[in-house]
């Protein structure tokens, strides 16, 4: 007998009793289904996590004073002088204000800032225009605002050229930041920008809260952060006179965490396949001490122990791919109902599949070989006489 041979035999033997073969793959179907579909989640969030890190600014690094230390805007200049990586500094200067237009009143969050703000966070200008190195040298007091701003102020209504109080004091809107949309569950888009010497002066301060700085390139990032460190220990004198958050290792940290948690999710999720494949073990069991007769026969008329070996296996692999095949769709359709009733991105990528389709593969030869061994090392004649 053929390899195509006992493919039609098992699959007639399991068309025969079809309720029963449908429940021996249940296990796979939901295991299947539970490693793609949680893989997916998995791979969605790790892809939200990257898009969302990565929209907070280009090749970015961010430090702060730590306690007992100050930044100040001289340190910016400094910084592009002895750290050739980096290749634009701006200063934040931050705070809560609250904003007046005509009756209209609205807290927002301050963010004093430079002109290669818009480069170096990653935001474009959707209207008018941004502050320029003139605005910070004369601190002018103009502004440009986010567009949870323009919703709650203005209703909806152009803001350029108005001319809105902060904290008291009159500024005029110059320009309309793009819509960011939440990240990391804040609202980037719920700021009011003004020149960083206008929010010294406004806030009475003589430091900055923070320094971006851009990075020629990914790969440099870890040196600007060695250099970075050396610079400020020098002038400090200490070693740990700055916190220092490269994007890169934002990045790897997130990634590593979404990543245990979904191998996390898909080993609980194999677990299913492997109860799958000892329903599998059990069924087929059975199924040779039903057919007992069938293998006597089969042997009485020329059947080798290898062919009955092979068609038993056969079986178990159909029940295990039938189900893999199955649980495929399933996990694909459960992704889709995720990603819509969650509203969470969800990836369900060719690797899961593939992954998931040679475990559950596996899974059918492994727990298959005992029962075809058992079958096949019956003796004829005790099949015969079986009732």
């Amino acid at each position: 007998m053929n390899i195509l041979d006992s493919i039609f035999v098992a699959w007639g033997a399991i068309s025969t009793n079809k309720l029963r073969s449908l429940l021996t793959m249940l296990g796979v179907i939901i295991g299947v289904a539970a490693v793609i579909a949680l893989v997916a989640v998995g791979s969605g969030a790790t892809a939200q996590v990257t898009s969302q890190i990565q929209s907070l600014g280009s090749n970015m690094i961010t430090i702060f004073p730590t306690q007992g230390h100050r930044l100040v805007l001289a340190d910016g200049p400094e910084i592009l002088r002895r750290v050739p990586t980096i290749i634009r500094a701006v200063p934040s200067v931050t705070g809560s204000v609250t904003l007046k237009w005509q009756t209209e009143v609205v807290d927002t969050n301050l963010d004093g800032t430079t002109a290669d703000y818009p480069v170096v966070r990653n935001h474009e200008l959707a209207q008018g225009r941004f502050i320029t190195e003139q605005d910070v040298a004369s601190l002018a007091r103009v502004a440009v605002v986010g567009q949870t701003v323009v919703e709650n102020l203005f209703g909806g209504r152009p803001p350029v050229g108005q001319t809105i109080t902060i904290n008291g004091q009159p500024h005029r809107v110059i320009g309309v930041m793009a819509k960011k949309g939440a990240t990391m569950g804040q609202d980037p888009d719920d700021v009011v920008l003004i020149p960083v010497s206008t929010a010294q002066r406004l806030l009475q301060r003589t430091n900055v809260n923070n320094y971006y700085l851009q990075v020629q390139d990914e790969q440099s990032a870890s040196l600007a952060v060695a250099h970075l460190q050396a610079v400020f220990q020098q002038k400090f004198g200490r070693e740990n006179a700055i916190r220092v958050f490269s994007q890169d290792q934002v990045l790897s940290t997130m990634n590593t965490m979404t990543r245990t948690l979904t191998m996390m999710l898909g080993a609980v999720a194999g677990i299913s396949l492997v109860v799958g494949g000892i329903g599998i073990m059990n069924i087929m069991l059975v199924s040779v001490r039903e057919r007992t007769r069938e293998i006597g026969i089969r042997k009485a008329v020329g059947a080798r122990r290898q062919d009955i070996l092979v068609q038993f296996l056969v079986e178990a692999l159909l029940l295990s791919v039938a189900g893999g095949a199955i649980g495929i769709i399933m996990g694909r359709l459960g992704a889709l109902m995720i990603s819509s009733m969650a509203g969470w991105t969800t990836i369900v990528s060719v690797e899961a599949v593939a992954i998931a389709f040679a475990f559950s593969f596996a899974v059918g030869l492994f727990f298959g070989v005992y029962p075809a061994v058992k079958a096949a090392a019956l003796d004829p004649i005790e099949c015969l006489r079986y009732e």
